[in-house]
């Protein structure tokens, strides 16, 4: 079974940054998308980020000119850096990956944005 493990979440001020680092193992042939989702409290999990198949990027309008995904394909990993926050940005994030036939998730791990 594929596994995906975040890291990097904490509390921050406000402005401040944080870098989600996910990283997957297991037995998988390769990831057509791998992405970030969140969920706030009281709120539906949405996307965040994610690479499409090609390479394509798609980021929520909430988060455009803030936060940056990027890969490494050797490492199957794939990265969140997140930059001048806000405490609206505050939830579990969600590192997601498909391989058919399925998509897979991570645990999640905790961004806290204070005021």
């Amino acid at each position: 079974q594929v596994q995906l493990v975040e890291s990097g979440g904490g509390l921050v001020q406000a402005g401040g940054s944080l870098r989600l680092s996910c990283a997957a193992s297991g037995s998988f042939f390769r990831f057509s998308v791998m992405g970030w989702y969140r969920q706030g409290p009281g709120k539906q999990r949405e996307l965040v980020a994610r690479f499409l198949i090609g390479g394509n990027l798609e980021y929520a309008d909430s988060v455009k000119g803030r936060f940056t995904i990027s890969r490494d394909t050797t490492k199957n990993s794939i990265y969140l850096q997140m930059n001048s926050l806000k405490p609206e940005d505050t939830g579990v994030y969600y590192c997601n990956a498909y391989s058919i036939p399925r998509d897979y998730w991570g645990q999640g791990t905790q961004v806290t944005v204070s005021s």
